[in-house]
């Protein structure tokens, strides 16, 4: 298996590895994105313990042909990562664990994760064992990037879309947002989308102003800080999943705040983020809130 060291005492982008996924497009992002932080990249690929416990009349072949996958799997992603960046510090590790666990646990010393996507049904995803983009996404430590499509680089300047909605689980992705639009020299869209009540007396103009105050205060000190960000302030009324799909599709990612409040996967990941790797056709970025 294809290894090197990583930089001593430096965080890493981790890229979750699929064998079943047989493309580079994932593995390229991550690469990409190690190279312009100046962080090692670490490929993890997870194999449950669970087939020896239950497969004892095999002796153990099945697990071992799992692990021989894998590392086929780590090794066609550091060629990837490699040919793009030759020098780039990087590691391979095979787990004993279901997927979203191990990646989880990555979490918890990494600066980003990056995983590919299924683009399993709701069905599907809230069913398999092997669903990783929503749970760790729901669950992680740090930012989680969903690679479901490549960059939209066509766009001059390329831009980022950033979802607003007031709260302070928003805040750590607003910071982000800028960080990420700094490192790429790209353009902020920063969108507060809003549905009018079905009922209701609703005095709009007011409501409207509010709004457009509140999406301003959101960001407030950022651009100071990012002079070189180029950043347009968007109310838009609609469904928020939708209008941020929409606004993302030339994109070169979309970053969005996680607010869930308990529960499991989906459900800690709030409904804008967990739609948004349903509909969105570029990377999008989930951002946790702060330790309280």
């Amino acid at each position: 298996m294809t290894s090197a060291s990583p930089q001593d005492g430096l965080r890493s982008v981790v890229l979750g590895v699929d064998a079943r996924d047989t493309g580079s497009m994932t593995a390229a992002w991550a690469a990409d994105e190690a190279a312009r932080r100046g962080l090692p990249l670490r490929l993890v690929h997870a194999v449950p313990s669970v087939y020896r416990e239950f497969r004892p009349f095999d002796q153990g072949r099945y697990h071992k042909a799992l692990v021989e996958r894998a590392e086929q799997a780590l090794d066609r992603a550091a060629a990837v990562a490699w040919a793009r960046h030759p020098a780039l510090a990087l590691t391979t590790d095979v787990s004993e664990d279901l997927p979203a666990p191990a990646l989880c646990r990555e979490s918890r010393e990494a600066a980003l994760v990056v995983l590919g996507s299924r683009r399993l049904s709701r069905t599907a995803e809230a069913l398999s064992a092997y669903s990783v983009a929503v749970p760790v996404s729901a669950q992680s430590h740090c930012p989680v990037a969903v690679v479901r499509g490549p960059e939209h680089t066509t766009q001059d300047p390329p831009y980022l879309v950033l979802d607003v909605d007031g709260s302070p689980s928003s805040d750590p992705a607003v910071d982000f947002a800028f960080d990420l639009a700094d490192e790429r020299r790209a353009a902020l869209r920063i969108l507060w989308v809003w549905h009018r009540p079905p009922v209701g007396n609703l005095d709009e103009h007011a409501t409207v102003q509010l709004l457009r105050r509140l999406l301003f205060e959101s960001t407030a000190g950022r651009q100071e800080r990012h002079p070189d960000v180029a950043v347009t302030h968007e109310l838009v009324h609609g469904h928020p999943v939708e209008e941020l799909g929409i606004a993302s599709e030339h994109a070169l990612a979309v970053v969005v705040g996680r607010r869930g409040n308990g529960g499991f996967t989906g459900m800690r990941l709030g409904s804008v983020p967990h739609g948004l790797l349903h509909r969105a056709d570029c990377p999008v970025i989930t951002v946790p809130a702060a330790p309280d």
